[in-house]
């Protein structure tokens, strides 16, 4: 493990600072940002950083420490005393801290915090004495012995919860506010007894060992169970872990005039450029992002304090400025005072991001190649995701039950389920689901994950409901107060409506509007304005959307295709920028209406005449089919796939089905099953498909063939240009090829002699055998084109079923101990083993072919990760389902940007 650095503690404070916003990766994104905004003048509590070094050295040593860590600690904590002039756990003047995470890469509630550390039975006189503020050091005792116990020593949060709530009860009292000294020294008394009965020990009482013992639960929490799984979900990788910030700790618990809040520079739902945040008065930090009390908005703090609200603007500008880019920060109010704990560059939804860096480039902020590096490209896909279907609700007068804040946007419709595990049951067993919590916590990740949506009934949009649901995409209503859960019996009810656990709720994540009703969602502003369903004044997004994608178009070097099957799907592709058809799979043509029964005519025909009597029948289903695609495409070209499936795919497979076939057809059941034996294979992926089929029955190749170029011909004495590219599957021997090019070329000679006219057309090949990769220079002498599809070219070099794989490939990819593959080689390419193969066939291809035209048209076309791979291999174009196409655009620029900064 790293340790070539032997200083592990960095100092900020007094407007100097031994470390830099570029020291992320050794002082966590928190760290580096405190030393930033120290040395840059803001009002930042004095403290030290432990480095990420140091966890990672906690970790892979069975938790000690590297050699000297313990005393460098001591030597800064004096260091921290002196500039306070206060002293830890000190009788009269105590110094209390925070001990904090922080990663290189922002996770937000993933890991371990503890505030007002170093308070004892004795130091907690000495606060009082200090403040003269009895209520305020008995509160801040009793949240310390809260947060110690959960997050160091593991007494369950909610029995600390339930012990407070029993006080206030006794006390008749709601908020945690309205708790006296006295109450609060009650609290304590009880937290005592239940932290002995869990742990067999008294509460710590020397500062020091509370100090360590906090620092090491810090390092632990890098490996918790949330946190692996969050980085997980985020692709998180390669940090060495976690550094743990001590700070000296500044009070909004002192009363009316101090207080506490979160805030963005920007909206991190929609971007749009207004200061957004909330706070809460008389509270500490974990107050408003763990929702336990609803906060105000930023806005209102002007009436509350206009000074300060005036210092936080000047500070929200400076920021930006500084950082050029929407920044998420935290600041504490103590008697009157602002002090900033934290800025880091803001979590947000894709629509917010659109909108920031188009706009921050229009400002002249930041440039447009920063713009395009920025939007993540895994994200973007939700632009397009479904909404709310607003005439379904108008047209059924149906009425929102109650409202909460619009947290993140979306809107999403399911079954109510009030925890995280059942919401994964049932997410499992195929249902929409939409958690309802009284708020969430970090062990919620995994419903959240699962969740269409999440509705909370307290918090507000900084909590953890509504930072990680905009992290993830995902809907969320939250602070919806009106909403009184009955988690035990599995139940909620608002303004007289009782819904059960199961029942159909819908949420407006845009609005905060929830519906007890299953409500349909529609297409997004962007996809309801490339249909012509809106206009394009109408939709700001529409218009960041368009105007960010021109950034994308001006930097990109890869082209982007789609794989499409329909007319519709080439409409919409198009429509998303697509440059042509890269994979159009002609065997999802004969399914439906009386075209399967045609195909089947031809499977089941006993000799070439029935056969080809079947296939005419085809032919101008076929030729309409691709006069409509050409169309759609105006002038982009078209690489269709000739029949590819194993001929058993197209018949019955029951008795029933097989029956009502043979009336149809006039023959025996017998007859058809049969033929379904005869058909029958093992093994249908490795068997009679792709060339195979044209090379044993040339005459379906030669109907596709000339269903192709008829309706070339046919579209482009219209006026229109046509580009078709007829790609024989499955090919392995550069004689396949051969055989089944001379096939085609004989079709096409005859109809070009049968219509004096010709159009332009290629004829090439689907790398997706192994064998086929590594003779590309045989093929390629006789291909006008290349199509990797890495479907199966995945499963034929790795040896995996795509549908039978799952029983393993989960483990094989995010087990710690058996982690074989980086990812799921079926979601992205797989590097070092097929990305290696589809090299070669690029190198040998090109070695005797310079103008082979060369793509990858599997799913992998649409993976950002994959697209950078083939960009740098030098691939002239990837292709994708049509949805996919802007994330393939955007993944294709920012792999240029990589590749400068690389050169």
């Amino acid at each position: 493990m790293a340790t070539k650095n032997t200083k592990y503690v960095y100092f900020f404070g007094s407007g100097k600072a031994e470390g830099t916003a570029q020291m992320k990766d050794l002082l966590g994104g928190k760290g580096a940002n405190l030393a930033e905004m120290t040395s840059i003048g803001l009002p930042v509590p004095p403290g030290f950083t432990i480095s990420t070094e140091a966890c990672a050295f906690y970790s892979a040593n069975n938790g000690t420490y590297p050699e000297g860590l313990r005393e460098e600690v001591l030597e800064h904590l004096a260091r921290l005393e002196k500039t306070m002039g206060a002293k830890l756990g000190d009788n009269n003047d105590p110094l209390l801290v925070s001990v904090r995470s922080g990663a290189a890469q922002s996770m937000p509630g993933m890991m371990d915090t503890i505030l007002n550390l170093g308070l004892t039975p004795d130091s907690v006189q000495g606060l009082i004495k200090k403040t003269n503020n009895a209520r305020f050091a008995w509160d801040s005792y009793r949240r310390f012995m809260q947060m110690f116990g959960d997050v160091v020593m593991g007494v369950p949060h909610h029995e600390f919860e339930r012990a407070l709530q029993d006080v206030k009860d006794a006390r008749g009292i709601e908020l945690d506010t309205d708790l006296d000294s006295k109450d609060l020294q009650e609290v304590i008394a009880r937290y005592q007894r239940l932290y002995k009965r869990f742990t067999g020990e008294d509460f710590p009482t020397d500062p020091l060992d509370q100090l360590f013992k906090a620092i090491n639960a810090v390092f632990k929490s890098w490996n918790n169970e949330r946190a692996k799984k969050y980085r997980q979900m985020n692709d998180i990788r390669g940090l060495l872990g976690t550094a743990v910030n001590i700070q000296s700790m500044v009070f909004g618990n002192m009363g009316e005039t101090s207080g506490t809040g979160v805030a963005f520079t920007r909206d991190p739902s929609t971007g749009e450029n207004q200061f957004y945040g909330e706070y809460l008065m008389n509270a500490q930090g974990e107050d408003v992002v763990a929702g336990i009390r609803t906060p105000q908005s930023i806005s209102t703090l002007k009436k509350v304090n206009e000074k300060v609200y005036d210092q936080l603007v000047e500070i929200r500008g400076i920021l930006e400025r500084h950082y050029k880019d929407m920044q998420d920060l935290e600041f504490t109010i103590q008697e009157g005072k602002l002090y900033m704990l934290q800025t880091r560059n803001g979590k947000r939804t894709i629509f917010s991001w659109l909108r920031t860096q188009v706009e921050m480039v229009e400002e002249g902020l930041i440039d447009k190649d920063t713009a395009v590096s920025r939007v993540p490209s895994g994200e973007f896909g939700k632009l397009f995701a479904p909404i709310l279907d607003g005439k379904y609700i108008r047209d059924n007068s149906l009425e929102v039950v109650t409202r909460g804040l619009n947290a993140s946007p979306g809107g999403a419709c399911g079954q109510i389920y009030f925890t995280a595990e059942k919401a994964e049951e049932m997410a499992a067993e195929g249902k929409d689901v939409i958690l309802v919590r009284t708020e969430t916590s970090p062990e919620d990740i995994g419903g959240m994950a699962v969740a269409k949506g999440v509705v909370t009934s307290r918090g507000g949009m900084t909590s953890h409901a509504a930072v990680v649901a905009r992290g993830m995409g995902c809907p969320c209503v939250s602070g919806a107060g009106e909403i009184k859960i009955n988690e035990p019996k599995r139940f909620l009810e608002v303004n007289g409506t009782k819904l059960s656990e199961g029942d159909f709720i819908s949420i407006d994540g845009f609005t905060g509007e929830v519906y007890g009703a299953k409500i349909p969602v529609r297409a997004s502003e962007i996809v309801q304005v490339l249909n012509g369903a809106m206009k394009e004044s109408e939709s700001i997004l529409y218009k960041d959307y368009k105007t960010f994608m021109g950034f994308v178009q001006e930097l990109k070097e890869l082209g982007v295709y789609t794989n499409a099957d329909t007319p519709h799907d080439a409409q919409m592709a198009v429509a998303f920028g697509a440059e042509g058809i890269g994979l159009c799979r002609t065997e999802h043509m004969f399914f439906g209406g009386d075209r399967i029964m045609s195909i089947r005519k031809m499977i089941l025909a006993n000799n070439i005449v029935e056969r080809e009597k079947a296939l005419a029948e085809l032919l101008p289903m076929q030729r309409s089919d691709f006069e409509e695609i050409f169309l759609a495409l105006d002038g982009r070209p078209a690489t269709i796939r000739l029949l590819d499936p194993p001929l058993h795919e197209f018949l019955p497979n029951d008795h029933t089905s097989r029956h009502e076939l043979a009336l149809q057809m006039g023959i025996t059941v017998e007859e058809v099953a049969q033929k379904s034996s005869a058909l029958h294979e093992f093994n249908p992926m490795l068997g009679f498909r792709g060339c195979r089929l044209a090379i044993i029955y040339p005459e379906i190749l030669r109907m596709q063939v000339r269903a192709i170029i008829e309706a070339a011909i046919n579209v482009k004495r219209k006026g229109v240009e046509v580009l078709p590219e007829i790609m024989i599957p499955l090919v392995g021997n550069y004689k396949e090829f051969v055989f089944t090019k001379k096939h085609a070329l004989e079709v096409i000679e005859q109809i070009f002699d049968e219509q004096s006219f010709k159009v332009h057309y290629k004829i090439g090949t689907m790398i997706e055998v192994p064998r086929a990769a590594i003779t590309a220079d045989e093929i390629a002498k006789e291909a006008e084109f290349f199509s990797f599809g890495t479907n199966d070219l995945t499963q034929l070099t790795c040896g995996f079923s795509r549908d039978d794989a799952a029983s393993f490939l989960g483990a094989y990819v995010n087990d710690a101990d058996k982690q074989f593959y980086e990812y799921d080689p079926f979601a992205t390419l797989d590097v070092d083993g097929v990305g290696k193969l589809v090299e070669m066939a690029v190198k040998l291809g090109r070695s005797v072919n310079p103008a082979i035209k060369l793509g990858i048209c599997g799913e992998h076309g649409g993976d950002p990760k994959t697209i950078a791979f083939c960009n740098k291999i030098g691939l002239d174009y990837v292709s994708c389902s049509p949805f996919r196409v802007p994330i393939a655009r955007l993944a294709a620029a920012q792999a240029v940007i990589e590749a400068k900064k690389k050169a």
